[in-house]
């Protein structure tokens, strides 16, 4: 018998959710995806002590105020996790645009372009890196602009099909639906545990994935944020799972057999959505389970891209004295 994560791998693509540098060698996913908090936690390994070293004396070379050369050394240390994981994977590398920036479609457009050039400066083409950015509708904005560039996103923190919906519309590459953040919201505003074909994040996927296919629309489904594998399995057949290293282990060792239930031929109707901004904001509006997870998200990653500049500038404060 096969593990039920190559099985996952034979009809899904299989992504590591993670900056773990020992466990993308070893569950060997075709892509990764980083955030703040996971570019935080990696930086704390022994494994980046030298990039957090270079980059801080990269730093005390940089001219202007504290905050601006802390936030320039950031962004540089974000690139060293995300170069360490692209030659890794033969896929792709999601890299996050900060996250204070969720509001601001063109300091989010200026953001990617600087990310984008800051590969390019280590050896790094644009097509092994997706640009994140959270589902705001000024995030979709920035993405639309980016892919008629060429430059391919993924937009993430995603709760509804209102944000899928124009993501779409936006020809954004990927998009990123949460699931267990979701089925955190439902398990505590109804008091009950759910069952993986009944768990709200499933069924919010399952539904995005099938209005997708019924309109022949090419925008990557990426189910995120699981809380165990029992999500994982009841999104089998998904374009791709982005999973943290814990739950790929978990499914490695599991060697029962793993049922396909996503399938473009599996499709149900689904008219399309005419989708504006004012449609948009009304959806969102009220689904408040979006809305509460949205601005949850945002204010998450926000805080730690503050914690990794204030780990940036302890350093700076260090090395100057």
């Amino acid at each position: 018998m096969t593990s039920k994560l190559d099985q996952l791998r034979r009809i899904t693509t299989v992504v590591a959710d993670t900056g773990d540098i020992e466990a993308v060698a070893r569950l060997k996913p075709v892509d990764c995806t980083t955030n703040p908090t996971i570019v935080l936690k990696a930086l704390a390994t022994p494994m980046f002590a030298d990039d957090v070293r270079e980059a801080v004396a990269w730093g005390k070379r940089q001219a202007g105020d504290n905050q601006a050369v802390a936030a320039a050394v950031a962004d540089r240390l974000a690139i060293s996790v995300g170069a360490a994981l692209v030659k890794l994977v033969p896929g792709r590398v999601s890299t996050e645009v900060d996250a204070d920036l969720s509001f601001d479609t063109q300091a989010s457009i200026a953001k990617a372009h600087g990310i984008i050039a800051a590969y390019k400066q280590r050896g790094i083409e644009h097509d092994r890196i997706l640009i994140k950015l959270a589902s705001t509708w000024e995030g979709i904005r920035a993405a639309e602009v980016l892919q008629k560039e060429g430059i391919d996103c993924n937009l993430t923190l995603l709760f509804s099909k209102a944000q899928a919906v124009a993501c779409a519309d936006a020809g954004a590459f990927l998009i990123s639906p949460f699931v267990g953040r979701i089925l955190d919201w439902y398990k505590k505003a109804m008091g009950k545990e759910f069952a993986a074909e009944e768990d709200p994040g499933v069924l919010s996927v399952r539904d995005i994935y099938n209005y997708y296919k019924v309109n022949g629309i090419k925008t990557v489904v990426m189910g995120a944020s699981f809380r165990n594998v029992g999500e994982i399995e009841a999104l089998a057949g998904c374009d791709r799972l982005t999973i943290a290293p814990p739950l790929l282990d978990e499914l490695s060792k599991d060697q029962g057999t793993l049922v396909p239930k996503l399938s473009p031929d599996t499709r149900k109707p689904d008219p399309k959505i005419a989708m504006d901004e004012k449609t948009f904001r009304w959806m969102m509006n009220e689904d408040a389970m979006a809305t509460e997870k949205l601005a949850e998200g945002i204010r998450a990653f926000a805080k730690d891209l503050q914690a990794l500049r204030g780990m940036v500038q302890k350093q700076l404060e260090l090395a100057a004295a």
